[in-house]
């Protein structure tokens, strides 16, 4: 209990912006179970952003506009941008048509080009389009499935460090990957069928999208797993928080197409 609850706190020091004013322990030990607990700090998040969304709906007068731009900060703040920062990098050097020594050595530059500029309004122009969208058709449905946003693109984060390659020897995210130990794989998809049984059993109206969620996650995992090597040669921190937040949109795009096609 003891790993999995330091674990868990490396994952709010690492991947959030929540101050954590204590010197943790990064022995392997401690980092296997920070990413046995990956799900797990995304399905807080996800009952955050729910929880944000309804209160700002019921218990304030705020607007539509201002409440989906209320949850696009939140999402920007709670993260601290890091995931932002590795979109930025991999479209720097994604989009400079190199070989793949040439785009690590791109990502490794502190510096930001125009297409990482570029690539990130797009994906927050998006993002926030969705949400708007989606907050404006909310359904009861909705709250539940925003649990699962982030909780199932922390399962494709996780999945993405434990089988992909990676492209260099050096870095945090070798460091996370040389610790994992055991079959993360069956930790993940207890997770995964534990979530579900506790909808269908509360709340089975939405047991269909919250899988389809599900299935359009195992093909964004499998997806991005062969292009990151075919683009890159294999993985490095800075794809981790790019797939992460590629993830999260492309999730963000299937709630948004379920409020027009199946829930309307």
């Amino acid at each position: 209990m003891k790993k999995a609850w330091i674990g868990f706190l490396l994952n709010i020091q690492f991947f959030t912006s929540v101050p954590i004013h204590k010197t943790l322990p990064m022995e392997k030990e401690y980092v296997n179970s920070s990413v046995r607990t990956f799900p797990i700090l995304g399905l807080l998040q996800g009952i955050l952003y729910s929880g944000f969304v309804y209160s700002l709906l019921h218990f304030t007068p705020f607007s539509i506009l201002a409440v989906s731009f209320f949850l696009w900060l939140l999402m920007i703040i709670v993260t601290g941008g890091l995931h932002l920062d590795g979109w930025m990098d991999a479209s720097d050097a994604f989009f400079s048509y190199q070989d793949h020594g040439k785009r690590l050595e791109i990502m490794k530059d502190p510096r930001t080009g125009a297409f990482g500029v570029l690539s990130v309004i797009v994906l927050l122009s998006m993002k926030l389009f969705f949400v708007y969208e989606t907050v404006m058709h909310i359904r009861t449905e909705t709250y539940f499935l925003l649990l699962f946003l982030p909780f199932y693109s922390k399962i494709v984060m996780g999945s993405i460090l434990v089988h992909v390659p990676e492209a260099k020897k050096e870095g945090l995210g070798s460091y996370f990957k040389k610790a994992v130990s055991g079959n993360i794989t069956l930790v993940y998809a207890t997770y995964a069928a534990v979530c579900l049984a506790l909808v269908c059993f509360f709340y089975n109206e939405v047991f269909l999208d919250v899988f389809l969620l599900l299935i359009c996650s195992l093909i964004g995992y499998f997806f991005l797993a062969k292009k990151i090597v075919k683009w890159f040669g294999g993985l490095t921190g800075d794809l981790l928080g790019a797939a992460v937040e590629g993830m999260e949109l492309l999730l963000w795009a299937i709630i948004w197409l379920l409020h027009y096609f199946v829930m309307a």
